[in-house]
């Protein structure tokens, strides 16, 4: 007689051991939409910036001046030009409008671009922190 081959059949997992990769799989799913969901989005890492940052002494409401000015669309205003605000001689000598690089030079380090400023006691924050600031100064202010 000649001998038939006939291809094995592999026996199939149990039903548990596919459940439990399914679980692990799902596990992996959850935990990196988790993970994505705790970081801010770049709005909200600007607004949190801006809140760790400036928040203390300046408001993004129009009129709402404190110990700094409101900040409310700065970006394209004239330094030191605020009816409503009492700015230091040198910041109202500046001569200049602020934009995305002078107002992220300032938040870096100020006396480099206003020596003579109010915002006293600063030491500038970095220039990434800086960056997400001037975002949200632009996104909040309608610039």
């Amino acid at each position: 007689m000649e001998a038939q081959m006939r291809p094995r059949r592999q026996p199939s997992p149990s039903p548990w051991l596919h459940a439990l990769a399914c679980a692990g799989a799902l596990t992996l799913l959850v935990s990196a939409h988790a993970s994505r969901a705790q970081q801010p989005a770049p709005d909200d890492a600007g607004k949190q910036a801006f809140n760790n940052s400036c928040r203390t002494c300046h408001s993004m409401k129009e009129g709402d001046n404190r110990l700094g000015p409101n900040l409310n669309k700065i970006v394209g205003r004239k330094a030191g030009s605020l009816p409503d605000y009492n700015y230091s001689s040198s910041m109202k000598e500046a001569g200049f409008a602020w934009d995305q690089d002078k107002l992220t030079r300032f938040m870096v380090k100020p006396d480099e671009v206003v020596s003579g400023h109010k915002m006293q006691p600063y030491g500038g924050i970095s220039k990434e922190e800086a960056g997400k600031v001037v975002a949200y100064l632009q996104a909040a202010g309608g610039q």
